[in-house]
């Protein structure tokens, strides 16, 4: 799948929101494994990737082919800055409605309207592939990520108290959320 817009950020600088390609793969590897490193909130620790960059590649590559699955780059002045995307949940006719969100943006990113602006290209997307659904889940304690999911149409349907378990922290509970596409 492939996405492409320009957007100003609250700074004033532009950023391209696009799709990872191939020749992507080092830049889109490197920021995966610094998001992994400045929160707690993500799903794993940079030392669990085992991807290499030709593997982000050839991922990337995959993603730009596909029509129901894409990963979007957010890049400012040259520099991948975070990344967003949308997974199938599963090819099983009863589950082939829904749809998976994932997002991790650079804390030096933070707050200028990246994430609102990705989580968007994400929702364009989901529904252009022609899914009823898109899910999410979300540290309970990243509360800027839930308002934000929230302001977009996402409704929490449901908590796991110990769904994540934190080298940190202990457990983590994750809120689940949906947001309904098409009727």
């Amino acid at each position: 799948m492939k996405y492409r817009k320009v957007i100003t950020l609250k700074d004033g600088r532009e950023c391209i929101l696009r799709n990872g390609v191939e020749a992507d793969g080092e830049a889109a590897l490197k920021t995966f494994i610094l998001t992994h490193e400045q929160t707690d909130y993500l799903l794993t620790y940079p030392d669990e990737n085992k991807m290499t960059a030709l593997e982000e590649a050839r991922y990337l590559k995959e993603k730009t082919e596909s029509g129901d699955e894409i990963e979007i780059l957010a890049e400012i002045d040259g520099t991948v800055v975070g990344l967003a995307g949308i997974d199938k949940m599963g090819g099983q006719e009863k589950i082939r409605h829904r749809a998976l969100f994932g997002i991790s943006i650079d804390r030096d990113y933070w707050g200028l309207g990246i994430g609102r602006a990705m989580t968007r290209a994400c929702i364009e997307c989901a529904k252009t592939a022609g899914y009823a659904q898109l899910e999410l889940d979300v540290t309970a304690e990243n509360k800027t990520a839930v308002a934000l999911y929230e302001s977009e149409g996402f409704t929490e349907y449901g908590r796991n108290p110990r769904g994540f378990r934190s080298r940190e922290t202990g457990w983590q509970e994750l809120v689940l959320m949906r947001k309904e596409l098409y009727e």
